[in-house]
């Protein structure tokens, strides 16, 4: 545990410092777009921060080289390389949208190639469903299925990329949890040592998270850009995959490791994993199906998000994001309680953890609902017949 609190130190330090400096860079070089008329600040602010993020990821990783502790996730070079490439045509296509707008389908095609490079040459890829039996797949199944995943997580995490310090936090508290499970399964199942790359991913974007929301918080400095959010969304991806496929199947109805419910141990590697993105995949799937709806591409812009409608409805930015922040606690923490009930034989099991979910989930409902005091509702851009392009510049990291 102490390489993994070496590496959050190290890391958070680096990319706060590396923050700071491309916030001045950006502004001294003036790297960044005109202020739109649909965009919601009036200062102009670079949106460049996740190259320092970018950065911060390969000096985690060029740590890890480093320690033998995380000898294992090098045992297959290729995995890490695939990685790191991936990300770095990201971080590119990122900067590039966020200076000169790109056309959607030239970013959409970017992630699609970004994701085949994970699959294709670094094998991080889906070969099995763990719901109850085990459904293996195919292997042309397996590479279409697994870009696919990492496509839409993308896209998901960089949809919610619309508040100062709404990303960063979200996945600082979700990989957070995230790595907590993937650690305590490792122990779990007896495995020979608790360093995974799921584990480790996790663990770097806790860092370089933490280095860059204090620049990225309400008022920001900064924003993180596509580069960032995209860059998030890709890891948070692959850490799922390369998770859920590490686990040994014949494990999963093992009631010595996953406790009395068979069921909850089966469904558990792959509910975790989506748990913790499952606000960006709600916000996406609602995005999707209300553009394509009207005719529009699914990547049109709108400004009827999440966090748009709960500004409408009343409540400060800095509200809305903690309470995204409460959300994404609330949901993976109650199902991370009900993984360690059912695995450690609490009494009751998993009902600990489903009525920490049940009361949390009731408590962010309530604060969701009760706006800020004091706020209006905010009116003046939401119609569509006024506001051709309403949607707000993103305003996050």
């Amino acid at each position: 545990m102490r390489f993994y609190v070496l590496t959050v130190v190290v890391t958070a330090l680096l990319t706060l410092g590396l923050t700071a400096l491309v916030w001045k860079l950006g502004l001294r070089y003036r790297l960044y777009p005109e202020i739109r008329e649909r965009d919601v600040h009036t200062t102009p602010k670079p949106r460049i921060g996740g190259v320092a993020m970018y950065v911060g990821v390969l000096a985690a990783f060029a740590l890890s080289s480093q320690i033998p502790y995380f000898a294992i996730i090098w045992n297959d070079p290729a995995r890490i390389w695939s990685i790191l490439g991936a990300a770095t045509l990201i971080v590119i296509i990122g900067v590039a949208d966020d200076l000169w707008d790109l056309d959607w389908m030239i970013k959409l095609g970017a992630q699609f190639l970004a994701a085949g490079v994970v699959v294709g040459f670094g094998g991080i890829q889906i070969f099995y469903i763990p719901l109850g039996q085990q459904f293996v797949v195919s292997s042309w199944m397996s590479f279409v299925l697994s870009v696919f995943a990492i496509v839409i997580v993308m896209n998901a995490v960089n949809f919610i990329d619309g508040l100062d310090g709404l990303v960063a936090g979200v996945a600082l508290i979700a990989n957070a949890v995230f790595f907590v499970y993937t650690y305590l399964v490792a122990r779990d199942t007896g495995a020979e040592t608790y360093s995974s790359l799921a584990s480790f991913i996790a663990v770097a974007l806790v860092a370089v998270c933490l280095g860059f929301l204090p620049l990225n918080w309400s008022p920001s400095k900064l924003f993180m850009g596509d580069s960032g959010a995209l860059l998030i969304g890709l890891l948070m991806a692959v850490a799922a995959i390369a998770f859920t496929g590490s686990l040994d199947p014949a494990l999963l109805g093992d009631n010595d490791v996953f406790g009395r419910s068979q069921l909850l141990g089966a469904f558990i590697p792959i509910l975790l994993p989506v748990v913790v993105v499952l606000l960006p995949l709600l916000d996406f799937g609602m995005a999707v199906i209300r553009r394509m709806g009207q005719g529009k591409s699914p990547f049109s812009p709108d400004r009827k998000h999440l966090h748009h409608r709960m500004l409408d409805m009343g409540h400060s930015d800095r509200a809305a994001v903690v309470i995204f922040y409460a959300w994404t606690a609330v949901v993976s923490l109650g199902v991370l309680l009900m993984y360690m009930g059912t695995s450690r034989d609490w009494p009751g099991d998993y009902w600990p953890g489903v009525a920490f979910l049940v009361i949390g989930v009731a408590a962010c409902v309530a604060v969701t609902l009760l706006p800020s005091a004091g706020r209006r509702p905010a009116t003046a851009s939401t119609d569509p017949d006024t506001d051709p392009d309403p949607e707000p510049e993103p305003r996050t990291s």
